[in-house]
């Protein structure tokens, strides 16, 4: 496989996605020696066809707001691959949103999927649509002028979206009842369903606990423990909520949380009534944390990321490439032990690099946010069988399966001298999954 040449190609194709782009070559880089041991491979063109997606929808979304004036966005689906199972990935709703984005997402969501060992494929979605300061009438009226564009492409066996940044329970339950009205079907098509209607107990959490189950493992692999660690987690919405009770709960401290508007340094730890207040500060219009610092006489440090405060563990929690070279020589200057990427592609490739060789233990986004995802199949299943599992045997199932998560990387990712490359790991341990499913079914 000559990687550059495959790059070069997909560069002049689909000039300026930069996202994408770069989680294609963080993809082929790490299996390139794996994949170079698979003639059949090479001849059934698996890479070629792996990094293009299936289909991509495009489509206005027109409506009207409060005021009575039209509206129009742009909507989106990505359906990458389903060589092991049905579409399955998030919507996104927000300004930033654009077709590099969803498909980096949608191409890391293949492999993510796979290491769940849950039969589901990769696949993004949204619109430039930003719910903030929206009414609910309005967020209503768009979600339903969107699924009138999207409900005959998704279906519970063909592609299942889910949330994402900007698309909570409010705009899953005006999708899901949309839907409905369309198909006159309840098939649980979407996934972060409110629980009356279908949705799975654990899922708000599942992103952020999923994330600290596998740092857990990573640590004790490594001869270490989460006990007494100092925690920097950047966001504040629900991964954040998620992973902060959850590191809380195993006997970390949490001491970072991050907005658009920079960073809150607490270090007396964040716990308690201060994590609950993370959920009342995100259902405000305002996508700010200062007035956690006035509430709790915490240190504020405007426009700035978390990075620069001293910290064992560091949990980049709000979006892509949040974490670049300068935020990682910080870090190691300052002593941390691990990084995990709770939000998709959160470091950029240098700050990976520079984790790597010097032997920094790195969890990638496909294998540490997997939780998330992994909630969505577990209330697929439910949806299927018709039922709903108690909260203590949602977060059983999530902890086992972060765990052969885990247990995929080692495998995959243990170098000669005992480190282990978990980036490598995981994208070697999904792409072998999906490859030997795409050799089995044909070139379709």
């Amino acid at each position: 496989m000559n990687i550059e040449k495959l790059l070069t190609s997909l560069d002049a194709k689909h000039p300026g996605e930069s996202e994408y782009l770069q989680a294609v070559r963080e993809v082929l880089l790490s299996i390139e020696e794996v994949y170079n041991q698979h003639p059949e491979f090479e001849k059934a063109k698996i890479v070629e066809r792996l990094v293009e997606p299936d289909r991509i929808f495009t489509f206005k979304i027109p409506w009207v707001d409060d005021r009575g004036d039209v509206q129009v966005n742009i909507g989106y689906r990505l359906q990458f691959n389903n060589a092991i199972g049905p579409y399955k990935g998030g919507l996104r709703f927000h300004s930033s949103v654009n077709l590099s984005i969803l498909k980096f997402l949608g191409f890391e969501q293949i492999f993510k999927n796979a290491l769940t060992t849950l039969p589901m494929g990769g696949a993004k979605g949204g619109s430039d649509f930003n719910p903030r300061g929206k009414s609910d009438a309005e967020v209503m009226r768009f979600s339903q002028a969107f699924m009138l564009e999207l409900w005959k492409h998704i279906g519970p066996d063909m592609d299942v979206p889910a949330g994402d940044i900007g698309v909570g329970a409010r705009e899953i339950g005006y999708l899901n009842g949309m839907y409905k009205k369309l198909t006159r079907t309840c098939t649980g098509v979407l996934t972060g369903k409110g629980l009356e209607f279908g949705g799975s107990l654990v899922r708000p959490e599942a992103t952020g606990f999923g994330g600290l189950y596998f740092m857990k493992q990573m640590l004790e692999t490594n001869g270490d423990t989460l006990q007494g660690k100092t925690i920097a987690l950047s966001g504040f919405g629900n991964v954040a909520w998620g992973a902060a009770l959850k590191a809380t709960q195993l006997g970390g401290k949490v001491i970072t949380i991050s907005g658009p508007d920079g960073y809150i340094y607490d270090p007396q730890g964040i716990a308690g009534e201060k994590i609950d207040y993370l959920l009342d500060l995100r259902a405000t219009c305002e996508d700010i944390v200062e007035p956690y610092a006035k509430r709790f006489g915490a240190t504020f440090v405007a426009g700035k990321r978390p990075w620069e405060v001293k910290a064992d563990i560091a949990l980049p929690c709000a979006t892509q490439n949040e974490l670049d070279i300068n935020d990682a020589k910080l870090l190691i200057k300052n002593g941390v032990k691990c990084i995990g990427e709770i939000s998709n592609m959160g470091c950029t490739p240098e700050a990976i690099n520079l984790f790597i060789e010097n032997k920094i233990l790195y969890g990638p986004s496909k294998a540490v946010n997997a939780g998330g995802v992994a909630t969505s199949g577990l209330e697929m299943s439910q949806n299927a069988m018709h039922l709903v599992w108690p909260a203590e045997e949602v977060d059983a199932k999530l902890h086992q399966i972060m765990a052969s998560i885990h247990d995929q990387c080692v495998e995959y990712g243990r170098q000669p001298d005992g480190y282990i490359n978990y980036m490598k790991g995981a994208n070697i341990a999904g792409f072998m999954k999906v490859a030997k499913a795409m050799m089995a079914q044909g070139v379709v």
